[in-house]
């Protein structure tokens, strides 16, 4: 590391800590021409992947829009932004997890609708709609008794109804 002070590349370190979680190190330096001390912070650089677009661009990861799609699918639901932050870093799991060079966005995208689909079914719906870019209400249709009839009942319980009758039955 080379000093900050006289640009001597000969420094030593004094003293090592971890900070916060353990997911960082704090190391006090000193360098051996000036004497200065200094310190740095050391942390894991984790690369994800580049996104393969469907047109055939690629960009880098970037995981503020993975979470802008997350919130507008989510905007105006009752559900608790802990919540969000366990989807997004399901996702980053799967992508670290990956261990791919390139990950296409539909990739992506499917998993989001996973987790979408255990968050909210409305959020669900909201996303899919776009994702999928559906033709006609049919497929709009198909999708949401998919969705009801595939949801497990541990699941089913959290979740407000999509199809709810005019009766107000649940069925």
């Amino acid at each position: 590391m080379r000093c900050p002070f006289c640009i001597d590349p000969d420094t030593r370190v004094i003293d090592s800590r971890l900070v916060g979680e353990g997911d960082q190190i704090r190391r006090r330096r000193e360098c051996t021409k000036c004497k200065e001390r200094f310190t740095t912070y050391e942390s894991a650089e984790l690369n994800f992947p580049r996104i393969t677009k469907s047109d055939g661009r690629r960009e880098p990861f970037k995981e503020e829009k993975l979470r802008g799609g997350i919130l507008r699918a989510l905007e105006k639901r009752p559900v608790e932004m802990d919540r969000v932050e366990i989807a997004v870093a399901n996702i980053l799991h799967k992508l670290r997890a990956s261990g791919e060079r390139e990950v296409k966005s539909m990739q992506i995208g499917d998993w989001v609708m996973e987790e979408l689909r255990t968050i909210d079914q409305v959020a669900y719906v909201r996303f899919a709609s776009v994702y999928r870019s559906f033709e006609d209400v049919r497929a709009f249709l198909e999708e949401i008794e998919n969705l009801e009839n595939e949801l497990p009942p541990e699941l089913k319980k959290d979740q407000l109804d999509l199809l709810q009758s005019d009766d107000g039955d649940d069925s």
